[in-house]
Parts: C-alpha cells; structure tokens; sequence
C-alpha cells in the first residue's frame, strides 16, 4: 500500500530549525525534509519509515513549511498562483534570525521566534500545493495528523485521489462542528478522544503513542548530570502543570526545567529561576537521557496517562516520574517500570528518595526501558496500523 501521511509543525520549532542550518531553505526538498527527519522532533519520520520496513510505500508531507513546500513545486514543475514563498529574498531575514539565536538568552529566544515567525508570515498552508501533492500521490492511505488545520472541504475534493482517508488527533479538545463525514476511520491515543469521534458517528480505534529505538543510536552514552528534569510546555492548556510544579520546586532545589519559552507564566513565577532553555529534537532526548530522574505531567486533561513523554523518557532508559493515572497500568506497571505521585508533597518525597537511592532507580530506568523497546516502539504501532486499514484497502 501507498501511505501520504500529513502534519504540521509549531512555528518556533520551524524558526528554530531552519536557524540552525545555514541556507537550508535554499535546498533541495530531499535535503530540507531529509533535515526535518534527523531533527527527531516529534513523530519526525517515525511512521513512514517503519511502515516502509513492512513493505509499504509511505510520504511525509508538512503543509506548512513553506520552504519545503515550494522545493516540491521547484522540483516538479507544478504551476500555482503566486509563489509560497521566495527562499532566495527570504535568506536574510535568516541569517538575521541565526544572528539572534547566539545572541539571545533562553528567555528570550521563544518570544523573539514567535514575534519574527508571525512578521515573516513564510509559513502557511498551501491548499493548492498540497492538492498537487496528493493528485501526484494517489495514496492507498491518507493519514491526516492535523484534523484542525486542513478544514475538511479540502479533503472532500482531495477524496478522489485517496482510498482510504484516516484522521489522527491526541488529547485537546475538538470543536463540536468538526466536520468527520470524509473520513474512513479516526484513531486516537486518548480515550475521551475516541468518545468524542463515536459520538459523532465515525468509526474510531485506538493508537497509542510510541518510542523510535534509531534515537538511541544518535544520542550514544551520557552521564547522569541533572537529578531531576522537565521537558514540556506550559500552554493555557498546562495551567495545573505550572502551579504543581512550582509547589514542587518549592521543596526540591535541584528541578531544573527546559521549555519552548515560559511567556505564559506570570513574571513571579519561580519557574523563571529554574529554567534552562529548550530543547527540541535529539537535544530533548538528550536531556532526558542525562538526567537521573525525568518529571512528567499531564497538565488540564482528562484524568488518562497519554502524552509522548512517557515512551520518550522510559525509551532512553531514565527513571520516569509521572501523574498516576487509572490506566497507566495498561502500559507500564506503577512502581517497578515507572514511579507515579498523587500530589506535591509525594512527588517531592519521591524525588529525594530515589535521588539517594541509585541502585532502585536505575532499576525501574532500565525496567522502563525493556517495556518501551518490547511493546511500545513505532514499528509495532504501525503493524497495528496497517492491520487496521488492511481490512479496507
């Protein structure tokens, strides 16, 4: 089967990214999304590439990354009204934007990113584009991983050239509107997400999220250099998340925390103190994998364990610390693969605990581990995958 698999990307990481290569959006689409692959940033190529270990063709397509999106135009000859963007007068802007990021602190660098991103205005979605692309395609399976952004008209005139069209959405919440009728099947990692797409008639599965194990052979060894980490946002949607974690830093000196920005938080907030920058792609993973102990919360959702960095965290072999949740025992078992906490004071308790005690947390590190690299890697997630629309195609 032929799999065309769409997502989009947040802008800081888009700014960020093409900062850290000079004259990347000047490249060829090969290069650039060759690029986008070895970031690690979020599903990165994680699907595609083990779907193809199965046998199958399978496309990554980011809607809007402008650059990448007119390298494709470039290349095949595809003629649109206007242009998505011109790489060549877009090169200054930059090489001012790689200027800045050496100079900036860490608490600027998110705010500045946002502010010059919405200046640019060069990343947008392309509809147009995208359309050539799946006419070019003719995918067995569409994987739409952005329900929000790509408004469902769209897919009602991309339907022709797709046989099976699937969409994919985690846990915020989704407007009651949202049209679903073109679609063949929904999947989600989180339950009331699925509750949310039976009630409105689709056929829905569960997709759990997973871990890479290609990431530990690109991180290599590291030391234990920081007790006690956090990596994540603190979005509106966090709110809960902040103020747990600053009841915690009250009581643990040693939390460090890194972020895309901390804009959202009040200026007092202590957080500020505990901040060490961000951390996107292999330097979050290696984050993780220097720490002795990760953090993990799952901020102002339902009360269900499901985000990334639970097989991110336990994936790299660190001892995970993280908000008990009724069904985490599908995944992990509490207290042998992961620890869980109930509250500040426990959560402190638990740090201080298996800081002193080495030889029980890297038990449950490597515990963890064995878990993740047995049962929760992308290739045995896309087996489930493939299985589920196999039936159809």
């Amino acid at each position: 089967m032929k799999f065309l698999i769409l997502d989009t990307d947040y802008p800081d990481f888009l700014a960020w990214l093409y900062a850290q290569h000079e004259g990347m959006e000047l490249q060829p689409y090969a290069e650039q999304l060759r690029l986008r692959r070895e970031s690690l940033y979020g599903v990165a190529d994680f699907y595609a590439c083990n779907l193809r270990k199965l046998g199958h063709e399978a496309y990554d397509i980011y809607p809007n990354n402008s650059f990448l999106q007119a390298a494709w135009v470039r290349e095949h000859g595809v003629k649109v009204e206007g242009s998505p963007v011109d790489p060549g007068s877009a090169s200054p802007l930059w090489r001012r934007a790689k200027d800045l990021l050496s100079e900036a602190s860490p608490q600027q660098l998110g705010s500045y990113l946002r502010r010059w991103y919405r200046g640019a205005q060069t990343f947008t979605c392309r509809y147009d584009i995208l359309m050539a692309q799946v006419r070019y395609h003719k995918p067995d399976v569409l994987l739409n991983q952005a329900v929000i952004d790509l408004p469902s008209q769209f897919l009602k005139e991309a339907r022709p050239y797709v046989r099976f069209m699937v969409g994919q959405h985690a846990a915020t919440q989704l407007p009651e509107d949202l049209d679903l009728g073109v679609y063949d099947l929904m999947i989600s990692s989180f339950p009331p997400t699925l509750e949310y797409f039976k009630r409105k008639g689709a056929r829905a599965r569960l997709s759990r999220l997973g871990f890479e194990p290609r990431v530990l052979s690109a991180l290599g060894s590291g030391n234990r250099t920081w007790d006690i980490s956090f990596v994540g946002s603190f979005f509106n949607v966090h709110s809960s998340r902040a103020k747990f974690i600053e009841s915690v830093c009250q009581r643990v000196p040693q939390f460090r925390i890194w972020s895309g920005n901390l804009s959202a938080l009040p200026p007092h907030s202590p957080l500020h103190g505990r901040y060490m920058g961000h951390a996107w792609g292999p330097n979050m993973y290696r984050v993780l994998q220097s720490s002795k102990i990760t953090f993990n919360h799952h901020g102002d959702v339902a009360p269900y364990a499901n985000n990334m960095r639970l097989f991110e965290a336990t994936g790299v072999g660190t001892c995970l610390l993280t908000d008990w949740k009724e069904n985490l025992k599908e995944m992990f078992e509490p207290g042998k693969e992961v620890l869980t906490y109930r509250s500040p004071d426990e959560c402190a308790e638990l740090i201080q605990y298996y800081l002193d005690h080495e030889e029980e947390r890297q038990a449950i590190g490597l515990a963890g581990q064995t878990r993740t690299l047995r049962e929760h890697t992308y290739y045995l997630r896309m087996q489930e995958f493939v299985s589920m629309v196999g039936a159809h195609v």
